[in-house]
C-alpha cells in the first residue's frame, strides 16, 4: 500500500465518521492533483501537495474541542502537531513531513505564499470552500483577482463560479 493510501485511511479513521470532513479533504485533493498536473508540477512536489491536501484541516476536531470553533488561525496552530505524528507512521520522510506541516500551518494565510505547492493548496481549498460556504459571486471574483495565480486554478474557478 502506498504512503498516500495509508494516509487517506488514517485520516478517514481520525475523522471518526465525519463524512463531511472526509468528503472535503478528498475534494481538495482532487482539485490539488488536477491543478498540479495542469501546471506540470514535479513528482516530489506533487507528493507533498497531495498529502497536504488530505491533511490540511487535520486540526479542526481539536479546534472544536478547545475553542468551540474551527477558526482558520486556530487550525494553523493545532493541525501541524497532529500531522507530525501521523505522517511518519504512513511512510513520509522527515523532509516531506516538515513541508506538509508547514503547508497545514499556513493554508489559511494568503500572503507570502512560498512555493507552487502552497499556492495550489490554497487554490484547491478555495475551490471547495466557495461552494461549501455558499460564497457570493462577487466574493468569488475577489478571490480570483487577489489569490489565484495558476492558470489551471483560475480556469477551474471561472468554469465553476464565474
Amino acid at each position: 500500500m502506498t504512503n498516500f493510501s495509508k494516509l487517506v485511511l488514517k485520516m478517514t479513521e481520525y475523522e471518526g465518521g465525519c463524512v463531511e470532513r472526509v468528503n472535503h479533504f478528498l475534494k481538495v485533493f482532487a482539485f490539488a492533483k488536477t491543478i498540479a498536473e495542469g501546471e506540470d508540477v514535479d513528482d516530489a512536489t506533487k507528493e507533498i501537495l497531495e498529502a497536504a491536501a488530505i491533511t490540511h484541516d487535520i486540526g479542526i476536531r481539536v479546534c472544536f474541542e478547545k475553542y468551540g470553533n474551527c477558526n482558520g488561525s486556530h487550525q494553523e496552530v493545532e493541525g501541524p502537531p497532529i500531522a507530525l505524528e501521523m505522517l511518519p507512521a504512513c511512510g513520509y520522510t522527515h523532509g516531506q513531513t516538515e513541508r506538509i506541516c508547514y503547508l497545514i500551518g499556513h493554508h489559511h494565510t494568503y500572503t507570502n505564499i512560498n512555493g507552487i505547492d502552497y499556492q495550489i493548496l490554497v487554490e484547491a481549498d478555495f475551490l471547495v470552500n466557495i461552494f461549501e460556504s455558499g460564497m457570493t459571486h462577487e466574493a468569488a471574483e475577489k478571490v480570483y483577482e487577489n489569490i489565484f495565480r495558476t492558470k489551471t486554478g483560475k480556469q477551474l474557478l471561472k468554469d465553476l463560479f464565474l
